[in-house]
């Protein structure tokens, strides 16, 4: 970070190569520099040897990066996160696949004047039937760049959607306007872990998104299972998504709702659910705003706990990586505490293995869940 580096003698480019050093004079690594960001350095390499970064050595890591994660593609699932930026030595990178489509984004100055090489490699190792690029972040800004969205190649569908599968499951994804790069890719193991608890369950999917959780609750039998969420696009995906695994629509419902209000409607009216499944944004995107977060999930969260039948389960995350697993529990157990309910942790969820957490990295971490049982 800026306030770890001492000030350049000279005027450094934005996204160069740099060297970095101790103040004895030791190498320390090598990274892409950003005078525009808090975040001044992003790594490349670490140790004494500096390594050269240039298009063969970007083309090698993409290859690595894919290769590692090849043993998660199947007739079942073929919608990955093939390269996850820093993670994967690739700061500001990241490339998902859909299928046959592939979409990238680029949201670090160092990452940006590759973006012909990163598409050629893309078309020369993958062969994707099209390529979007959806460097459209606000975070791009930080970095001195403007957001960019384009079809790259490829002849989209007018609506912008694509299908894929996971773990069996079809899903229609919205490349062009869904959030990301059209699907959370990260919780695949999770909707994996609620299909498995689901059946015989009344559900509750809350920031529902495009269906995820809801379409692997009614795959593993739950009796019912509503859906709220405000965004009405994705709202129709998830009725398509529904259609597309042939699930029972009469146990399904939908609503374009702000779910804080229709938690506490529900809780007024005395409604009861066996399963509720938390899936909030982002609440915190700087430290200035982390315990305003904190309120928030503990407001959430008490809302469900008071919404849960004894005995039901609550799946709960947070992908605010500012919110540490320690004070995300913490702030769920205070929840519990002001619905005036005992209940015990019986599982604890992550990100899935395509959006590896490397230990250099510790921010790659983000994604916390848990599954708590209503005493």
């Amino acid at each position: 970070f800026s306030g770890a580096l001492e000030a350049p003698k000279q005027s450094i480019a934005n996204g160069a190569v740099v060297t970095l050093q101790s103040a004895g004079g030791d190498t320390l690594g090598t990274g892409f520099y950003s005078p525009h960001s808090q975040i001044r350095l992003r790594m490349l390499s670490f140790g004494p040897s500096t390594q050269s970064f240039d298009r063969d050595s970007l083309r090698h890591r993409i290859q690595q990066a894919a290769k590692a994660r090849n043993h998660l593609i199947s007739d079942n699932n073929n919608m990955l996160r093939l390269v996850s930026h820093d993670a994967d030595f690739l700061p500001g990178l990241i490339i998902d696949r859909y299928g046959d489509w592939y979409v990238f984004q680029i949201l670090s100055a160092g990452m940006e004047p590759w973006r012909q090489d990163i598409i050629a490699i893309v078309r020369e190792l993958f062969q994707p039937a099209g390529l979007v690029e959806r460097s459209d972040e606000t975070v791009r800004r930080k970095e001195g760049l403007e957001p960019r969205k384009e079809i790259v190649f490829g002849e989209l569908p007018e609506d912008g959607r694509v299908n894929g599968i996971e773990n069996g499951i079809c899903f229609q994804i919205d490349l062009w306007h869904g959030h990301k790069t059209g699907f959370y890719l990260d919780q695949r193991d999770n909707r994996h872990a609620v299909r498995l608890l689901a059946a015989n369950r009344h559900v509750l999917n809350c920031f529902s998104y495009t269906g995820g959780f809801s379409v692997a609750a009614l795959q593993g039998g739950a009796k019912s299972v509503i859906s709220l969420d405000e965004s009405r696009d994705a709202l129709a995906i998830l009725e398509n998504n529904l259609a597309m695994n042939a699930v029972a629509s009469d146990c399904h419902q939908s609503f374009r709702v702000d779910v804080f209000k229709e938690l506490r409607t529900y809780q007024s009216e005395g409604k009861r659910f066996d399963l509720i499944i938390l899936d909030p944004p982002k609440f915190a995107s700087s430290q200035a705003n982390v315990k305003r977060a904190c309120r928030g999930y503990k407001d959430l969260n008490r809302l469900a706990f008071e919404l849960l039948h004894p005995g039901g389960i609550l799946i709960t995350f947070s992908c605010s990586g500012l919110i540490a697993r320690d004070l995300f529990q913490k702030v769920v157990f205070d929840a519990s505490l002001d619905a005036n309910t005992e209940a015990m942790i019986i599982q604890q969820l992550t990100q899935s293995e395509d959006h590896p957490i490397r230990l250099s990295f510790p921010e790659s971490f983000y994604l916390k869940g848990l599954v708590i049982r209503k005493c």
